[in-house]
């Protein structure tokens, strides 16, 4: 996707939120029929889950080659960044759970009652669950979870089959491409998708409910930009002074250059080749950790995106006034890691994502309505707090024996 493409889509996103909000607050009702055209975009969002979990879970999986011999520096890196994804949805989880951002004392929610349980879970059942006894049965539910660890262990076994499985693998590499320009269309259509989507919502209440849902959008990205701070500016350089044996201070300051680039394009990929020379140049990372641990971070570390993922799931279920159990939240928690990983390093990936995450536990997917205003602007965040993870994984693996004594 290009560079004039982007700035098509966030530009057109942008105008479509404020067209949306217009002419549902001065038009009301008259603006029913602008539903139809969100109902569209949601319904294009939620037929490419499947296939995409599937195909960028296994492609992702396959493009780190024959994981018997992915050696200790690379099951450090994966381990990292787990952990560090881990710690960022927890601290979403958490705050989100304090601050309440969709809950207003006396306003009004979206809820309607049908949607008000979406489902029980214990923690048992969502161990049970992680293993379908029909994965086919799951993908025509869209059991998001079990799916996404099926490919993830799919695509870990066609790594050991040397030429016996380089025809699937081709196959599903083929059919990421595939999927990621299907992808593409749809967010071409996006700016459209979301002037429906908003525009109906408010035709819908009558544009009564704007100052209500206003003041909790503005809580609702606060609270993601507390969790992406306390993650970014605590927790991260945290580990880097203890594992990295850095200077947190110098070592943001040279990768400064790398962070600007990443908030300016929202892209965790677009950023990779500049993230390369702060680290290597500025803070003087080991190259044979850097070339091998910055990539696949852009691919995989999406730390800022599932803290994100995490938070407007569980605002979303507060809007429309449903009470998540442990065990809920728990899948939430899992299918934001695992998610995450799934996410293109392209902008506005974490909005499809967010689908898979929504799915996993039943929750109104045409809730995405209701962070879009700022959805556009979050992505800046999340993205240059993608990156400064990944920069701070090259450090904390160029300290491992591995590297060091190579």
């Amino acid at each position: 996707m290009s560079s004039a493409t982007n700035r098509y889509i966030i530009t057109g996103i942008i105008i479509g939120i404020i067209a949306g909000l217009l002419t549902g607050w001065f038009f009301g009702e008259k603006m029913l029929w602008a539903g139809v055209i969100g109902t569209v975009f949601i319904n294009a969002l939620k037929m490419i889950v499947i296939p995409l979990i599937v195909t960028s879970m296994i492609s992702g999986v396959v493009s780190l080659g024959d994981v018997r011999r992915l050696g200790r520096t690379g099951v450090k890196t994966l381990f990292f960044y787990v952990c560090t994804t881990a710690i960022s949805v927890t601290i979403g989880i958490i705050l989100v759970n304090i601050i309440q951002p969709g809950i207003v004392e006396g306003g009004s929610t979206l809820a309607s009652g049908e949607l008000t349980h979406p489902g029980e879970y214990s923690i048992i059942d969502v161990i049970i669950g992680m293993i379908p006894p029909n994965i086919f049965k799951a993908m025509s539910e869209t059991q998001v979870l079990p799916l996404i660890i099926f490919s993830l262990v799919l695509g870990g076994i066609l790594t050991t089959m040397g030429e016996k499985g380089k025809i699937l693998r081709d196959f599903f590499e083929s059919a990421n491409e595939a999927i990621m320009k299907f992808v593409h269309i749809i967010m071409l259509v996006a700016p459209f998708g979301v002037f429906g989507l908003i525009a109906g919502k408010f035709a819908e209440a009558g544009g009564s409910a704007f100052g209500d849902e206003l003041f909790k959008l503005g809580k609702y990205f606060l609270t993601v930009l507390i969790g992406l701070s306390i993650h970014a500016l605590i927790m991260l350089p945290i580990i880097l002074k203890l594992f990295g044996k850095r200077n947190p201070f110098s070592y943001f300051s040279n990768m400064v250059q790398a962070l600007i680039t990443a908030f300016s394009t929202a892209s965790s990929s677009a950023t990779l080749p500049v993230t390369l020379d702060c680290v290597e140049e500025g803070n003087r990372v080991s190259h044979k950790a850097s070339s091998f641990v910055l990539p696949l971070g852009a691919t995989i570390n999406m730390d800022g995106t599932a803290l994100y993922e995490a938070v407007a799931a569980i605002f979303i279920a507060q809007l429309y006034g449903i009470d998540l159990t442990l065990g809920q939240q728990i899948v939430i928690f899992f299918t934001a890691n695992l998610a995450a990983i799934g996410a293109a390093g392209i902008p506005q990936a974490g909005l499809v994502t967010m689908v898979m995450v929504l799915e996993s536990v039943n929750l109104p997917v045409e809730g995405i309505a209701a962070i879009l205003a700022v959805d556009w602007f979050l992505d800046r965040f999340r993205t240059t707090v993608n990156v400064w993870g990944d920069s701070i994984g090259a450090a904390v693996i160029a300290e491992t024996k591995e590297i060091r004594n190579a």
